[in-house]
């Protein structure tokens, strides 16, 4: 594998409009170099019988059933608004006509 050089992340640095002092510079080639070592590692393990994966630890979604339900606090509730209008919410325009 080839090094990673001052130049290479001198573009990159540049592409991603960040400005890099000569030392910030010298620390991400080098940085950069132990990513794709350790990628070059990863390469090698066999993966060949593992499942596919979106994440490492399985996420599960707890759900609850909706249930709709009367409310008796409506007054109360528009009454907290900071602008109204007869009985609604009164919020500023976003759209022109």
């Amino acid at each position: 594998m080839t090094k990673i050089t001052k130049e290479e992340v001198k573009k990159v640095a540049y592409l991603a409009r960040l400005e890099l002092n000569e030392n910030e510079i010298n620390n991400h080639a080098e940085q950069l170099e132990k990513i794709l070592e350790y990628v070059k590692q990863l390469e090698k393990i066999d993966t060949e019988d593992v499942p596919c994966t979106t994440r490492a630890i399985e996420v599960i979604n707890v759900f609850r059933k909706d249930n709709k339900k009367d409310s008796d606090c409506n007054e109360e509730i528009l009454e907290l608004r900071p602008s109204k209008e007869d009985k609604y919410f009164k919020v500023p325009k976003i759209m022109s006509e």
